[in-house]
């Protein structure tokens, strides 16, 4: 028989959207997706402004999308989050979290008092003195104020994961391929460079979707919805649109620059590593022409994700187009897989 999994939920800036999954004999299968607006400015850079808001939302959202149960997985995203590998001393594991404060305290860009600290380990359990894992900070103000607004909705947050960890897991290939996994929001781009599923760099970036739609409509005087449906229309095809595309092509050259920084931090250094393979996913990855201008631009090849492919759908009526799902969920379902481990 089936056993009900905690829905994954992701808040971004425009939407939030939650998936639920089942374990059954087969493995996991998704049951229900879910998306709901949200009003612009209530959410930003990963940070919850206006949290009644939020609050609206996910009632709304647990009332229309009917989901099986109110336990969630919360994916956390922020500019200031800290995904570092780094070495720190080898002690029993109630041990190393009461000292992981004084062991990271030079290495954060936050006072060690105002975050949220993990740490995974990189190795297998030994008699070292030391060991490497991946140091995890996360801002507690932005982390709190989210678990506050998903409670106050009358649901229970069983878990904080990091969305990338959770898109790492849904989106990845694992093979002996250096990959970087692009998630494009609407304010927010997560990229993340894994070998065989080991994060080597996690970076978020301040910019998104949003930023080529205003763009657009700046230069072409148009409504923020013309340019909107321009973008998802034209993107960078200028058989379809030269002016619109020339204007796109303009919009993502900053974000573009900032993923061709990140790889190139991966060539200087002792380990010399190239990007040989980009995934993209979010919203901003179906703009019209992307996968071909950053394969062109960044000599890498690149294609769309698919983080549908490891689980089966079972949702009944699917009304969500799969390709809606593919785009939207990513981090949803990441975050269910990590539930479920």
């Amino acid at each position: 028989m089936a056993t009900a999994e905690p829905i994954g939920l992701d808040i971004g800036s425009s939407s939030i959207r939650a998936v639920q999954t089942s374990r059954g004999k087969d493995g996991l299968s998704i049951t229900n997706f879910g998306l709901a607006p949200l009003p612009s400015g209530a959410v930003a850079a990963g940070v919850i402004h206006d949290d009644r808001a939020v609050t609206a939302a996910l009632r709304a959202l647990w009332s229309s999308a009917k989901f099986g149960n109110k336990q969630v997985v919360l994916g956390v995203t922020h500019p200031q989050v800290v995904v570092r590998e780094l070495t720190v001393s080898n002690l029993p594991e109630r041990e190393l979290r009461r000292s992981l404060p004084f062991q990271v305290r030079d290495v954060l860009p936050i006072p060690v008092e105002k975050a949220l600290l993990d740490f995974q380990p990189l190795e297998p359990p030994s008699k070292n003195d030391t060991i490497r894992g991946l140091l995890i900070a996360a801002p507690k103000d932005v982390v709190l104020t989210a678990v506050r607004a998903i409670e106050r909705a009358g649901l229970h947050v069983a878990r904080v994961d990091l969305a990338s960890f959770a898109l790492l897991r849904a989106a990845s290939r694992l093979d002996t391929q250096v990959e970087a996994l692009v998630d494009i929001g609407a304010r927010l781009t997560t990229v993340l460079v894994h070998i065989d599923g080991v994060p080597l760099i996690v970076r978020t970036i301040p910019r998104g979707g949003v930023e080529i739609t205003e763009m657009i409509a700046a230069r072409l005087g148009a409504t923020v919805a013309e340019a909107e449906s321009l973008k998802c229309r034209v993107g960078l095809r200028s058989d379809d649109g030269p002016e619109t595309a020339d204007v796109v092509r303009e919009a993502i050259r900053p974000l573009v620059s900032e993923i061709r920084s990140s790889f190139a931090y991966l060539t200087s250094g002792a380990r010399q590593t190239k990007v040989r393979r980009l995934a993209l996913a979010g919203g901003g990855a179906l703009l019209p022409g992307l996968p071909e201008a950053l394969s062109a631009q960044l000599e890498v090849e690149a294609i769309i994700a698919d983080p549908v492919a490891r689980l089966r759908d079972q949702r009944r009526g699917k009304h969500d187009s799969l390709e809606l799902l593919r785009s939207s969920a990513a981090v949803s379902i990441g975050l269910t897989l990590g539930a479920a481990r």
